[in-house]
This record gives C-alpha cells, sequence and structure tokens, in this order.
C-alpha cells in the first residue's frame, strides 16, 4: 500500500436514532498518511460517524450505502479493523486502580504483544508522549493533560496503521495541545492515517490535510483547509465589540460589505482591507479587531451558526 491509496472510503452511509438521523447519506474518502479532520457542530454526527468506521456502531442497512477500511468491512470485520486502528474516545477511560505502565501493559494484552517487545513498546511511548518519569504514578495523580497523552499512547500500542481521534485536545492548554499536534505530525510521517475530530478549528487548519465540515449529519464542504479558507470567505473580517461601538460600526458600511450583527458585536467581512480599514477609524482601542479570516469563519458561515447567517 502506497501513501496515496485510499484507506477509507465512506459512501452513502446513514445512521438512524429514533427517527432522527445522525448522519445523513455521508460520503467521504481518506489516503493513507494522511490526517482527515470531521468539524461539525454538537450533534453534527462526527462521533457516531468514527463510531460506524471502527464497528463500535453499525449503519442503517441499505443495499447503496459501504464503508470500506483497509478494504475491510466493519459490518463484518469489526475485529480485522480493530487490529490495524488505535483509537482515541472523547473521555479519558483509564484505569484510576492501576499506575500508568501497568495500564499500558494490560492493554498490550489484547494485542497478543510478546512481554520483550511489550516493555520496549511502553517505554518507547512513554518516551514519545513525554511521561517517562511517570511510568509508576498513578492515574489519580495525572493532569488532564497526562491522562490525555496516555490514552493516545495506548492507542499506538498495536503499532496502528489508522490512528482515530476523538476530540483529543479539549479542555487542554495550549502547551499540551501543541505538543500532540507535534506528535500527529510525526505520526502521520511515519505513514499513519489520522482520522481527527475536533471543536478547534485552528487544531484542524494545522494538522489536517482535508476536513470535512458536517451539519445535522450532512456534509456541508470538503477540501484542504487552506483552500477551504481561500475560496470560501472573504480575505479579512472586523470585529466589532460592544453593543455601541457596533452600532457607530454599521452606520459606516460601505456598500457591498457583508455584514453580521448579534445583540452585543457585529463581523464584517471585506476582500479589501483598506474598507475595513475605514470602518475601524472611528472605532476607539479595544472596540475592534481588523484579522485575516480563518477556518472558524468559513465553519460558521457554511453552517449557519454566524450571526445573521440564517437571514
Amino acid at each position: 500500500m502506497t501513501n496515496t491509496d485510499i484507506v477509507i472510503t465512506v459512501k452513502n452511509v446513514t445512521k438512524t436514532y429514533g427517527g432522527t438521523k445522525a448522519v445523513d447519506d455521508l460520503g467521504f474518502s481518506v489516503q493513507g498518511a494522511t490526517c482527515y479532520g470531521l468539524l461539525g457542530p454538537n450533534g453534527a454526527g462526527k462521533t457516531t460517524m468514527m463510531k460506524m468506521i471502527y464497528g463500535k456502531s453499525q449503519r442503517d442497512v441499505d443495499r447503496e450505502s459501504a464503508i470500506s477500511v483497509f478494504g475491510y468491512d466493519p459490518r463484518g470485520d469489526e475485529l480485522a479493523i480493530k487490529y490495524l486502528s488505535g483509537v482515541v474516545p472523547q473521555d479519558d477511560n483509564l484505569d484510576e486502580e492501576l499506575n500508568v505502565e501497568q495500564n499500558l501493559r494490560i492493554f498490550s494484552r489484547f494485542y497478543d504483544i510478546p512481554r520483550r517487545e511489550n516493555k520496549k513498546r511502553i517505554e518507547e511511548l512513554l518516551g514519545f508522549m513525554e511521561l517517562s518519569e511517570k511510568h509508576r504514578s498513578k492515574i489519580k495523580a495525572l493532569s488532564g493533560g497526562m491522562k490525555r497523552r496516555l490514552v493516545i499512547a495506548r492507542a499506538l500500542l498495536n503499532r496502528p496503521k489508522l490512528l482515530i481521534l476523538d476530540e483529543p485536545t479539549t479542555g487542554l492548554d495550549p502547551q499540551v495541545r501543541h505538543l500532540i499536534w507535534d506528535r500527529i505530525r510525526s505520526l502521520k510521517k511515519q505513514g499513519m492515517t489520522i482520522l481527527l475530530t475536533t471543536h478547534y478549528m485552528e487544531e484542524a487548519f494545522q494538522i489536517c490535510d482535508n476536513v470535512m465540515i458536517m451539519d445535522k449529519g450532512k456534509r456541508i464542504i470538503e477540501g484542504h483547509p487552506h483552500a477551504l479558507v481561500r475560496d470560501n470567505i472573504e480575505a479579512y473580517v472586523l470585529d466589532v465589540i460592544g453593543n455601541d461601538a457596533a452600532e457607530k460600526a454599521l452606520r459606516k458600511v460601505p456598500e457591498g460589505m457583508r455584514q453580521d450583527r448579534t445583540a452585543d458585536n457585529a463581523r464584517l467581512y471585506d476582500n479589501d482591507v483598506n474598507r475595513l480599514r475605514s470602518v475601524a477609524e472611528i472605532l476607539k482601542p479595544g472596540e475592534f479587531v481588523l484579522r485575516q479570516s480563518n477556518l472558524e469563519d468559513v465553519f460558521l458561515k457554511t453552517t449557519g451558526r454566524q450571526l445573521h447567517a440564517r437571514q
């Protein structure tokens, strides 16, 4: 298998819970040795789609639907996929009665890793995730960032070809987040394929080769993060902070400038930064931020979650 081979194929997949479609006729593909991100609001269907890929949840029965992971269908080949995959769930489901090393040792038994190799592998992974000094520590004594890094190390024990990360850095401080990003980049360079869900748009922008933005179980838009920003949003944004400042700014908005308003703030978009500067001139320091647009702006626009997107 080369890095350009398709590792995951999802075609016309739907998942229904009690009449509600958590995933609705979804399709996408993931190339080997890349990081693919699933983005979307809470309830968009990201985690449900992840679970169907590694066999924890089953898609609705439909002759047109298909999921292939390294050529295996999770409906009948769940075990084969699990042996090729490492999964990092949203929750840090570690055994708090055991220490760091014991958590890894017990988990490694599921993969029949020989004892000598097992010890070496654990040492490597603890070093890789900068946890070597904590190998004897109880789980209760670890910080949230350490627990998260340990769960990732656990998912790497079987040398997976596919690493599935469900919101791996939620609630972590910037230092730990950047460490995890660096490790994901390193794994990708080694040929590992990464499937990621995240609420951090900067995270997706930094480490994903392609992303799909979902809403209500459906695919909204897909592509390389840089291309999505370039092709789907104005180049510059003026964030206006505070109701009085927003009212003042909106009275000076030039014709054709896209604008959005909430009760307290406004956001103005334009490809001409000088037009935005002309509005900012009437505002006081602290009342505005003039910046380049980013993936979060695309997310808000495409999911209809930004200020006046429904109008």
